[in-house]
């Protein structure tokens, strides 16, 4: 999956036409036994469905901006790429934390869309981010009946399925443009994840286990790993007891 050259819209395109029924992303929570396994073409049609929900069901392009306040979670992958493909710029610093340092509760930026994990609304109730569309999501594995959402917020799974998951046109994303709120490109944003990779001497072929609670930022457990040409096992609520069975199981060739 790695490209010639280290720009992010290249490194997405690669990783989503790779042709292989691999699993790109496996998700596990130890806490509640969800195992979900995603090929890289399952989890660009993913991202595909999020890019339409804001093209076509927002009105989202280039020059809009969205706050992620998402723990590591293949739903997570999926409003990033999705946002991505659609030329939106995302905040997902601090997600880890009740707020966001760039946008978020009280600041006075606009936003155009929010996604927040539900454990994660009732920390922004009193004073949510101005955001026209709001999506919450359960982080619930697939196939849960969703929960009603809370007054002013949609939910993302019954939003997003109504949208065809061709492969979104990263290519069409101008390299320059704002992948992040706070300016940085997507071509700074390709650099940073080839930089960790190389960093974390991540390889083509390799397997990498993830504990979601100890790399909670993208350009480690999704970034980095596309760069390298490498596939994901990312565990919330990681079980220590587990974790030589679980890398046993999925056949991982690195431990982060």
């Amino acid at each position: 999956m790695t490209t010639s050259t280290a720009d992010l819209p290249d490194l997405l395109a690669a990783g989503a036409v790779t042709g292989t029924d691999a699993p790109l992303l496996t998700f596990y929570d130890d806490a509640t036994g969800e195992r979900t396994a995603l090929s890289a073409a399952q989890l660009g049609g993913w991202a595909a469905r999020t890019a339409g929900l804001l093209r076509d069901g927002c009105g989202l392009g280039p020059g809009s901006r969205a706050a992620v306040l998402l723990p590591p979670h293949w739903q997570t992958a999926a409003v990033l790429l999705g946002a991505w493909a659609a030329g939106v710029a995302v905040s997902f610093r601090g997600w880890a934390t009740a707020g966001l340092p760039q946008v978020g509760p009280g600041s006075d930026e606009p936003l155009d869309v929010s996604f927040v994990a539900r454990q994660r609304v009732d920390s922004w109730l009193d004073d949510p981010p101005q955001a026209v569309h709001r999506f919450v999501l359960g982080l619930d594995p697939l196939g849960t009946p969703p929960a009603e959402p809370p007054v002013g917020y949609r939910d993302f799974l019954t939003e997003v399925g109504g949208y065809p998951d061709g492969l979104p046109p990263y290519a069409a994303v101008r390299h320059g443009d704002a992948a992040s709120v706070d300016g940085t490109s997507y071509r700074q944003w390709g650099d940073v994840a080839r930089g960790v990779a190389e960093a974390c001497d991540l390889r083509r072929g390799d397997r990498i286990l993830v504990d979601a609670a100890e790399h909670d930022q993208p350009v480690t457990w999704l970034l980095a790993p596309l760069a390298a040409g490498a596939s994901v096992v990312l565990c919330a609520n990681c079980d220590p007891d587990r974790r030589a069975a679980l890398a046993a199981a999925e056949q991982v060739t690195r431990i982060l």
